[in-house]
Formats: structure tokens, C-alpha cells, sequence
């Protein structure tokens, strides 16, 4: 059988590859944002968010304040990269998101996964993107600055596709890229790869959720019920794996809200499943969608409890456009 030898979330927002500094300038972006996504289902722009909010995290949206935000994040990050290299992982499989980095509006998997003999990023030059991720180093954070390649699983990733089905989900299946200059993964992966893998050479599975893009979002329900079917596909393997699950992204964005951040990790340490696959459906637009990635691996780690984790809300305005920052590892063992 393919064991999990350990499961972790993190954030991988671009703040991560940059500097406290730049947080500021980000802050400037958040601005200029019409579409900002609250939990209620709402969006407002930023002079809307900022008649509500009147000013009341100013205190936070400091320089100051962003120079210690960054190093925790940083600590964290490094305890789950080193969380990740003692657990010796034959494979890990990441589940995410993509945004429009290999699938287009026209055609979107509900879930898909990748199970390729190599692992292409698309280089974020290839993308329509904001001048600043392309002069900032974040395609180099998220190991998009190229058209870079990774080894996948293709046998591992071939049974998870079958017994899935098996199990009831009408999966995606990608082996390779039609069109490798203008297809590729993305920074949920890719992320990942650089930071937590620090460019070791072992083996991912990308699963892709379509969290973003309506009308085939699967629901939080869909998504627990997803993690525990991967989890049991893992356990009929014939071959003898130490496999690492990977949550990439998250939690709420691009306006911080604490309270859902703390009720999803809070759910997440008490093992609520109810909770997970309760979270409403308005609470998961934009980035915030990619909570769904995290219910998925906390399916899979069903009966596990939580080692550790971090939370750092950043607020990069006084109005609170930002993200709530998360990092966190289950044991190894189920508990008892």
C-alpha cells in the first residue's frame, strides 16, 4: 500500500516570494481592486470596503508590522519544509488549483488530475499579467519564471485516476501539454516545488480542483468526500509508497477575514467535518475558493489530528484587503 507519511497546508500567495516592502506596494494594488470578495458572498470596491470598514485596521497596515508578519511566515515555511524532508516522501501529491495556467474558461475540469512522466511549469511571462509579478521575482518563487520541468508519477497517478472513478468521480486525466508555450502548471504546484521542495527532484502529482470558475465549482462537501476516496485509493496501491499530501493555498483573500480563517483551521484541529463541508457557498469566491483545497486533504487526513500550525492575518490596508496567511501539519498516525 502507498502510505501518508504526513499532510500539510500552506499558503502560497505571492506576499511569501516577496519582501515586507513590497507588501506595502501590494497594499497600493488593493486599491485600485473593484472586485474585492467578502464572505457574505459580496463585492465591493475598495472605497465600498473602506466606508465600512473606516479605517479600522490601520494599525496593522504598517511597514513595521509587516516585517515581523513576513518572518513568521517564513518560520513557518521553513518548519514544513523541514517537516517535509524528514518525512522522506517517495511522492508528494499536491491538490490545487488551477487559474487558467493549463485549463481554459472554455473547457474546466471540476477535478482533474496530472499524472505525467514530467511536470512542465508555464512561465508567467506567457501569461496576461500585472507588470509587477513579472519584475518582482515571483515567477522565480513559484518556479514559473521558465518553462521549467519536474518528474511526476505517471503509475501512481494512473491507479489514483481509476479508482476514483471507480469511487463515484468523473475525473479529469492529463498526461501532457498539447501546446507547451501557451499551457503548463501553475503557482499552486509550482510554489511547492521551490519553496517546500527546495528543488529535490521528488515525484508530484498535481490534483486540480476548479475552485474559481463557475458552474462546476465542487462544493466543500464534495471535496471532504474527494480527500477520503484519495485516501482509500492510496491504501489499495500494490506498491510500497511514502506518499506526502500537500493543501496549496488559502486561506481568505483578498480581503483577510480572521473569524472564517480561524473556524476553517479550528474545524481542521478538531477533526469537524460537518463544518468543513458546511462552509457557504459564499464564503469561497476568488482566492477564497481555495479553502476547498485544504477540506480536500483534510478529508484524507480524517482521523489524524493536527501536530501544528500558523496563522498569520495580513491586512495590507486599513480597510483589510490582504490574506490570512496559514500553515499547518497532521500527524503521521491516526489517532486513537
Amino acid at each position: 500500500m502507498a502510505r501518508i507519511v504526513l499532510g500539510l497546508g500552506t499558503s502560497h500567495s505571492p506576499l511569501l516570494p516577496l519582501t515586507a516592502q513590497q507588501w506595502v506596494e501590494r497594499g497600493e494594488d488593493d486599491r485600485r481592486n473593484p472586485h474585492l470578495n467578502l464572505s457574505d458572498g459580496r463585492f465591493l470596491s475598495y472605497p465600498q470596503l473602506e466606508a465600512e470598514v473606516a479605517g479600522r485596521y490601520a494599525a496593522e497596515a504598517t511597514l513595521e508590522n509587516f516585517t515581523h508578519q513576513w518572518g513568521r511566515a517564513q518560520q513557518a515555511l521553513d518548519r514544513l519544509a523541514q517537516e517535509l524532508t524528514a518525512a522522506k516522501p517517495d511522492v508528494v501529491i499536491v491538490v490545487g488549483d488551477d487559474q487558467e495556467e493549463l485549463f481554459r474558461k472554455t473547457n474546466i475540469p471540476a477535478i482533474a488530475l496530472y499524472y505525467g512522466q514530467q511536470i512542465i511549469m508555464r512561465p508567467l511571462a506567457s501569461m496576461p499579467m500585472p507588470p509587477w509579478l513579472l519584475s518582482t521575482g515571483v515567477g522565480a518563487g513559484y518556479a514559473m519564471d521558465e518553462a521549467r520541468q519536474h518528474p511526476g508519477e505517471p503509475r501512481l497517478g494512473l491507479f489514483l485516476i481509476e479508482q476514483l472513478i471507480e469511487a463515484g468521480f468523473d475525473m479529469g486525466a492529463v498526461s501532457a501539454l498539447q501546446n507547451a508555450a501557451e499551457q503548463g502548471l501553475g503557482h499552486a504546484y509550482g510554489f511547492i516545488i521551490r519553496r517546500l521542495l527546495g528543488g529535490r527532484s521528488i515525484p508530484l502529482i498535481p490534483i486540480l480542483l476548479n475552485t474559481y470558475y463557475r458552474p462546476n465549482v465542487p462544493t466543500p462537501a464534495r471535496c471532504y468526500q474527494l480527500g477520503q476516496a484519495l485516501r482509500r485509493a492510496l491504501e489499495y496501491y500494490p506498491g510500497d509508497l511514502r506518499v506526502a499530501l500537500v493543501a496549496s493555498g488559502g486561506l481568505s483573500h483578498f480581503v483577510c477575514d480572521e473569524a472564517l480563517d480561524e473556524r476553517i483551521l479550528g474545524a481542521i484541529r478538531a477533526g469537524d467535518a460537518a463544518t468543513l463541508c458546511q462552509i457557504p457557498r459564499g464564503a469561497l469566491n476568488s482566492g477564497s475558493s481555495e479553502i476547498s483545497n485544504w477540506v480536500t486533504v483534510a478529508g484524507a487526513m480524517q482521523g489524524r489530528s493536527c501536530k501544528w500550525s500558523e496563522y498569520v492575518p495580513v491586512r495590507r490596508t486599513p480597510a483589510g484587503t490582504g490574506i490570512g496567511l496559514a500553515f499547518l501539519t497532521w500527524a503521521a498516525e491516526a489517532s486513537t
